[in-house]
């Protein structure tokens, strides 16, 4: 058989494509298998972690409000307790219950963005129409905790937003600034054009986040705190707020003076028309 090859220039190809494509495709071949390797072990460790979270949430935060309910029952059923007592009784299993669901609520949303992954439907909306009904759900409680809420929302203004994270979004903040603003207080939320985005505020003049805390207030990490009221949360409202305005593109953020007041904000996308 003749020799495919001619002497010299042929003979070089042959021998320098002859080992290194081979080695170079089986390369790219394990960096590919390497990378989705990595890829999937880092899914598998966010899960775990979030998890592992979600059990010790629930063992410890969840479990001590339960416990409170269940005692306040035992004492209403088993003991013989006068009008002015029980009153007193049961407008504090109203507020354990009230604030047990609020934890649920949030620790049930965060699982389940957590599991699922990004699941956005951004579509155009007039935001009036769409946080009306969550304002004046929260006004009901700034009335319950005398605390003026009011807002001013430009009624043509048209935002691209996933509605349903919107609405959460927001509740969550108003709900943090009624927690932490005492009796008697101020919340303000308003909604400007700032260049091609909208920009909402929730702003209080309650009793501020303390220096040390302001870094990690997003962090699943860090501490929850007690309201004015001895309402008690998770530390996962403000960790959703952060986790679902960005998935929708935009960005939080906040401004916090102890003793002073807070401001939170989250800025979203207008429609063209709206700016």
């Amino acid at each position: 058989m003749k020799y495919p090859f001619t002497a010299g220039r042929g003979q070089f190809i042959d021998r320098i494509t002859a080992f290194p494509i081979p080695v170079i495709i089986i390369y790219i071949v394990i960096k590919f298998m390497r990378r989705s390797y990595d890829k999937e072990r880092k899914a598998t460790e966010e899960k775990t972690i979030a998890v592992q979270t979600l059990m010790s949430i629930i063992s410890h935060d969840m479990r001590t409000p339960l416990m409170n309910i269940q005692g306040y029952l035992e004492l209403l059923n088993t003991s013989i307790i006068d009008q002015q007592d029980r009153l007193v009784l049961e407008k504090a299993l109203l507020k354990s219950t009230n604030n047990t669901m609020e934890m649920l609520s949030n620790l049930l949303q965060w699982s389940k963005s957590q599991m699922e992954g990004p699941n956005v439907n951004l579509v155009v909306v007039n935001l009036t129409t769409t946080l009306k009904a969550t304002i004046e759900m929260e006004s009901m409680h700034a009335l319950k905790k005398n605390i003026s809420l009011n807002y001013h929302i430009p009624p043509a203004m048209e935002v691209v937003a996933d509605i349903n994270m919107l609405q959460l979004v927001v509740r969550n903040l108003i709900s943090n600034a009624l927690k932490f603003t005492p009796g008697g207080g101020q919340i303000s939320i308003k909604a400007e054009v700032i260049s091609d985005k909208c920009k909402i505020s929730v702003s209080d003049n309650g009793r501020g986040i303390p220096l040390d805390k302001q870094k990690n207030i997003f962090s699943i990490n860090s501490e929850s705190e007690f309201g004015t009221d001895n309402e008690k949360g998770i530390g996962l409202g403000l960790v959703l707020c952060k986790e679902f305005i960005e998935r929708q593109g935009g960005k939080i953020g906040f401004e916090s003076v102890p003793g002073i007041g807070s401001d939170f904000f989250i800025v979203i996308k207008l429609t063209p028309k709206t700016h």
